[in-house]
């Protein structure tokens, strides 16, 4: 029997479950606490500023901190009486994990980063998640959240956390509810049942997102409460209560984490092992079987701090402060004789005039304009755009990367021009292109240059020529930005002509 097997059955052992033959736990001494943010997800119904490579969570519509830096933050003062382990453990994607870290220690955050080689959606990720707090030897009460809601009311959110961590140490898996301000088709619903103490209820059963007027129905009958997707668990209890439920799901996670290994500031589960692992949310793969399984005990409690996911356009002008109109905006927007619209500007100036309910995004690269009450539509028209193959989907015209940005400024038959950002200590790969040759101009900071056999420095104003099959690479030295105009010139220009022959970042093939 491997290690992390004994771990997760010793800490299962320790579960109460709601039905009969429940245990007290041993020791009077309450369990830590240890954070987990989910920092997975696409977020296409906030596009165009959310795409597929720099999704809403690493995006700051609403403040400016973005969503996933809110939500760390959030994390200070947690415990209450109880000891809050200080390093979150965050879940992300491979193609997140750059920033996602390099936001998280812009924040001040240090964190354990579990890097996802796939999306397997919220199941897998928990249980990655609970192997990793469990590897210390010690149970303790995870705090699962995602990474893209917006709580403004901190205090009432941590209340509502110590609550759910009494009954989630005595065996429970309790989820945060969210009475209801309005009937809303973009949030499922959880069914109350039997009240417990105070204020929480024993979970009934959830439903998923219902149409309109089911959703009104539910509202009005005072007997549903908005699912807020955090949940408050042991870790032992919910590996047991996974193995129990989804035994294939259970053991491909423990022996994806088994295999895996540590790179850096990174945790990677065995790659094949993960991929092969069934894609299921927390919501499917275990609290929908609480009302069938009675050994399962479910508990929600109210969380009244003023939550919204941001799951649409319409619910970021909900979070945002209104003028005398009803309007909300963020960036350069005029508004006249306009009334309860939302307007986005990364750039460009825009001017609402005598329209009601409408959302205007502009991106350098895209607009959108939706009615108010469509904007849950939105998603499939961003299908519908990856369908067709357009970049708009995945990427901005500005492009994150490890060592900074570059921004496609112009492009035309055989030339790109390119604006690219290294930032400090920032290094680029080793490489070479086989369809195209690179004109070099510095226009701020230093730049050092290797090509070919040579290495040099760039000064402000200085240039250089790369050709066509040579190595090459640029770092910045400095302790400042390195800002250059690239222009390149050949018959492909391509993001996937690199040839990588060494890279800071673990990015060779």
């Amino acid at each position: 029997m491997s290690t992390t097997t004994q771990m997760v059955e010793a800490a299962g052992d320790a579960q109460i479950a709601g039905g009969a033959g429940g245990r007290t736990p041993v020791s009077a001494i309450k369990l830590k606490l240890a954070s987990v943010v989910l920092a997975g997800g696409s977020g296409t119904r906030l596009w165009p500023v959310s795409r597929k490579h720099y999704p809403k969570q690493l995006i700051d519509v609403v403040g400016s901190d973005s969503l996933l830096q809110a939500t760390a933050r959030r994390l200070a003062g947690l415990g209450g009486e109880r000891e809050l382990d200080a390093t979150p453990i965050i879940v992300c994607g491979e193609e997140h994990r750059f920033l996602t870290s390099q936001q998280l220690g812009e924040a001040g955050i240090d964190a354990r980063i579990i890097v996802e080689p796939a999306g397997r959606n919220t199941a897998p990720a928990l249980a990655l998640a609970a192997l990793e707090a469990l590897s210390s030897g010690d149970d303790s009460i995870l705090v699962v959240m995602p990474a893209d809601h917006v709580i403004p009311d901190t205090a009432a959110f941590h209340r509502a956390i110590q609550d759910a961590a009494e009954f989630a140490e005595q065996g429970a898996i309790v989820t945060l509810g969210v009475p209801p301000a309005r009937a809303d088709t973009g949030f499922g619903y959880i069914k109350l049942g039997a009240p417990l103490g105070e204020a929480a209820r024993q979970i009934e059963t959830f439903v998923e997102k219902p149409a309109a007027e089911l959703a009104a129905q539910y509202v009005a009958s005072g007997e549903y409460w908005w699912n807020s997707g955090i949940f408050v668990v042991r870790a032992g209890v919910w590996l047991a209560t996974l193995a129990r439920l989804q035994p294939a799901m259970h053991a491909a996670c423990v022996a994806a984490y088994e295999q895996g290994h540590t790179d850096g500031a990174y945790f990677h589960p065995h790659n094949a092992t993960f991929v092969a692992t069934q894609a299921d949310s927390i919501d499917y793969a275990v609290m929908e079987h609480l009302a069938r399984d009675e050994s399962i005990k479910g508990v929600v409690v109210p969380l009244e701090a003023g939550w919204s996911d941001l799951g649409s356009w319409d619910a970021v002008w909900d979070a945002l402060d209104k003028d005398g109109d009803g309007n909300a905006a963020r960036g350069r927007v005029m508004f006249e004789g306009a009334t309860s619209c939302y307007a986005h500007s990364e750039g460009r100036l825009v001017a609402c005039v005598g329209v009601t309910n409408l959302v205007v995004v502009e991106t350098p690269d895209a607009v959108l304009v939706v009615d108010r009450s469509h904007v849950q539509d939105v998603k499939g028209l961003v299908g519908r755009i990856a369908g067709q193959h357009a970049p708009e989907a995945d990427t901005h015209r500005k492009v994150q990367r490890p060592w900074g940005c570059y921004d496609s400024i112009d492009h035309g038959e055989r030339f790109q021009v390119k604006r690219i950002v290294v930032r400090a200590g920032g290094c680029l790969s080793l490489q070479l292109h086989h369809h195209r040759a690179e004109h070099w101009i510095v226009v701020r900071g230093t730049a050092r240059v290797t090509r070919g056999e040579e290495q040099f420095l760039l000064s402000e104003n200085e240039s250089t020529y790369i050709p066509l099959g040579v190595k090459h690479r640029l770092e910045n030295p400095g302790k400042l930005p390195l800002e250059i105009i690239e222009v390149q010139s050949g018959a492909y220009l391509g993001e996937d002509d690199i040839v990588r022959f060494a890279d800071t970042y673990g990015r060779c093939s």
